[in-house]
């Protein structure tokens, strides 16, 4: 019967048609017998590798060991023996897009700027364009169901990481996945912003005292969550950088409270879709770009982006002075408490600005002596001279010796009585910890501004009439900050063994540590030689693995966190990438971060057992080399696994560095999760977060 149908054709198309049915015929009997992916390797793509199982999937072990790190140790630091090259940030660099764009939840990757702000914008425009949560079935409900869908599924994951040589083997326990429900918050808290270790309800209620900003210091809950946090209605992916430091969506971060409590100051205003920041603040009546011009043209030495490279901007509102600094090649570290100026760091971290919630209330900030170039505070209500003088003794501590601090506040330049105290208190305790008061000035609009400087030895401290407040002892140099509390001591410019008075070189030379003795702030010695293997390792790996073989797409990637971030080497090999990265090192870990910092880099202390100190949806990209083994010795990996979901925004990726048995722990979890996971050379775990929440009506814990 088939010659037959073909007799009509002729004889040079009759054998193409045939073999062509004979194809058909075959392919149909194939799948019929063998339906597995891993069987129609003709047909697979990479995005076949993506998974996001909702069943329980076992953890296989290859019978062999699992492949070594690539000369990596296992705080991240390599072994290799050049170094990187510095490059200048630029905030409005274009590089190409690299790796590939990765669709969640069927919503794509746009870089697309929107719509200007000023346009008339109506409300209900972008409605087709905003993901909605996936609420399905969760997965422990589809583990229980046991359907032969799901274990389909489940198969083929498994089938197709076989063919990539990533399964096999020895089956180990498999890892026990959670039933995930939504957190359960206390009175006041918005669910949608928790942040576990700042929304303690329950133990803040409990404190005896709120007069040193107890209440606004961590008070981490136990047990440690294991919930997830949901989406704000209407949530959808940021807009991009740099169209970002000037506008962003309401519904991302939806708090008018600002808007109307600052409306004559030109913080931010609204403006149909979106939050318009016009670059105003309290001090800056004529817009941050000429305030930033002011200080340069009162002192020049402070040369922006060359000398002057690490800022810390203490009481930043929505960092707005941080985030045109960048323009200076200047990196700023902006931080303010959780407090009644609502999500003010949550519309920093939106924008795609550096931003921290901290406050110097009892316990030292998060970061190592010596650190920053310059430290700023317009109007930032702190009490300096309060208890002591103990909040200016932090800010002494965390100063680069021969760095600025830059004040501008009404004490500066009003004469009311209570303003005159101020200023007298002010005059008192800077003399005392023997900072030079270098210019103070008024810009045209009368703002007031008080330029001090830090010492560069220790000889005025001994010239001293009076030992107050007292040189703090070696001892107390040699502590941790992380949950320290305040000083009521003065560390002194030089300890004896030499270290803290060096500067580090222009910047952006300084990247390398080329020609830097200032590693001696750290309490562990490193030599130069493994900084630049650890550079070199980095410099490699990311060009060659990252940038081209991970399923990112790099130019929609603006804020990073390198959860391990040794010497920096991650963050310096990706600064010519039109992004910033938030350098952590966990407090038991070999302390670094000095080193970070004198590489013009920024970053703080922590610890992945407890929450980070940033709202939700705040990150694009995070990412933990070798960290992840150690840590779950002290905590479990779901309740990690919760808090990178946590930070993480939607659409955007989780990147793990790790041994093979690690990595396959967390794939599991992340699944369960609705991650789409890829293994890499059995060495690096890709996770896209997609916009899945669960279905239940009642968060909990």
């Amino acid at each position: 019967m088939a010659i037959s149908a073909l007799s009509f054709l002729s004889d040079r198309k009759r054998p193409i048609v045939v073999a062509v049915i004979l194809f058909i015929v075959l392919s149909s009997l194939f799948l019929l017998f063998n339906p597995t992916p891993s069987a129609l390797p003709f047909f697979s793509s990479p995005s076949s590798h993506l998974s996001s199982s909702e069943t329980s999937i076992p953890v296989y072990s290859n019978a062999s060991a699992p492949e070594a790190p690539t000369s990596v140790a296992s705080n991240g630091v390599s072994s290799s023996s050049t170094t990187a090259d510095p490059v200048p940030v630029s905030a409005d660099a274009s590089p190409p897009v690299t790796g590939t764009a990765v669709a969640s939840d069927g919503v794509g990757d746009s870089t697309t700027d929107p719509p200007r702000p000023d346009a008339t914008a109506d409300p209900g425009d972008a409605a087709a364009d905003v993901p909605q949560p996936d609420h399905g079935t969760s997965p422990a409900a589809a583990e229980e169901s046991g359907s032969a869908g799901n274990n389909e599924t489940a198969a083929g994951v498994s089938a197709e990481r076989d063919a990539e040589g990533q399964g096999g083997g020895a089956v180990e326990e498999p890892v026990e996945l959670p039933s995930w429900e939504l957190c359960e918050v206390g009175k006041g808290v918005v669910a949608a912003d928790y942040i576990p270790c700042l929304d303690n309800v329950k133990a803040i209620k409990a404190l005896k005292s709120l007069r040193h900003m107890e209440h606004r210091e961590r008070h981490c809950p136990k047990p440690r969550p294991r919930c997830l946090v949901p989406l704000p209605e209407r949530y959808r992916r940021p807009v991009p950088w740099p169209r970002s430091r000037d506008m962003i969506w309401y519904n991302n971060v939806p708090h008018p409270k600002l808007v109307e409590y600052k409306k004559d100051q030109n913080w931010v205003r609204k403006s149909g879709n979106y939050f318009v920041f016009p670059g105003g603040g309290t001090q800056f009546k004529n817009g941050v770009t000429a305030y930033i011009r002011f200080i340069e043209q009162i002192l020049p030495n402070i040369h922006w982006g060359i000398h002057t490279r690490t800022v810390l901007d203490v009481g930043c509102g929505v960092a707005s002075f941080g985030g045109y600094l960048l323009d200076r090649n200047v990196i700023t570290m902006s931080f303010a408490p959780k407090d009644e100026h609502e999500a003010q760091i949550q519309f920093a971290l939106e924008r795609g600005i550096p931003a921290f919630l901290a406050v110097i209330g009892t316990q030292k900030l998060p970061f190592p002596d010596n650190s920053f170039d310059v430290i700023h505070c317009a109007r930032c209500r702190v009490h300096w001279y309060a208890d002591g003088g103990k909040p200016l003794l932090e800010l002494n501590r965390v100063l680069r010796p021969g760095g600025y601090y830059i004040w501008s506040a009404t004490p500066v330049y009003r004469k009311e009585q209570r303003d005159k105290d101020d200023w007298n208190a002010m005059i008192a305790l800077t003399k005392s910890i023997c900072w030079r008061t270098v210019v103070r000035s008024r810009d045209i609009n009368k703002i007031g501004v008080v330029i001090y400087q830090k010492p560069t030895s220790n000889s005025c401290y001994h010239k001293r009439k009076n030992n107050e407040p007292p040189l703090c002892s070696e001892s107390d140099r040699s502590r941790s900050p992380w949950y320290t509390p305040l000083d009521s001591c003065l560390f002194p410019a030089v300890s004896s063994s030499g270290g803290g008075n060096s500067w580090p070189i222009s910047w952006p030379e300084r990247l390398s540590m080329k020609h830097s003795t200032s590693s001696k702030n750290s309490s562990i010695q490193f030599s130069q030689e493994k900084i630049d293997s650890d550079a070199n390792h980095w410099k490699d790996l990311i060009s060659e693995v990252y940038l081209n073989e991970f399923a990112v797409n790099w130019s929609s990637v603006r804020n990073v966190m390198d959860m391990n971030a040794g010497f920096g080497g991650f963050a310096a090999s990706l600064i010519r990438q039109p992004l910033w990265v938030m350098n952590v090192v966990p407090f038991d870990q070999p302390d670094t971060l000095p080193i970070i910092f004198n590489r013009g880099l920024i970053g703080v202390y922590h610890d992945w057992c407890e929450s980070f100190n940033t709202y939700p949806r705040t990150y694009d990209l995070l990412h933990m080399s070798y960290l992840l083994g150690s840590l779950t010795e002290r905590c479990h990996i779901t309740e990690v696994a919760a808090e990178i979901d946590r930070i993480l925004r939607p659409g955007r990726w989780f990147v793990l560095q790790d041994t093979i048995e690690v990595i396959r722990k967390m794939d599991t979890l992340l699944r369960s999760l609705h991650y789409k996971t890829r293994i890499i050379k059995q060495q690096f775990l890709v996770a896209t977060k997609g916009f899945w929440r669960p279905a239940n009506t009642g968060p909990h814990s």
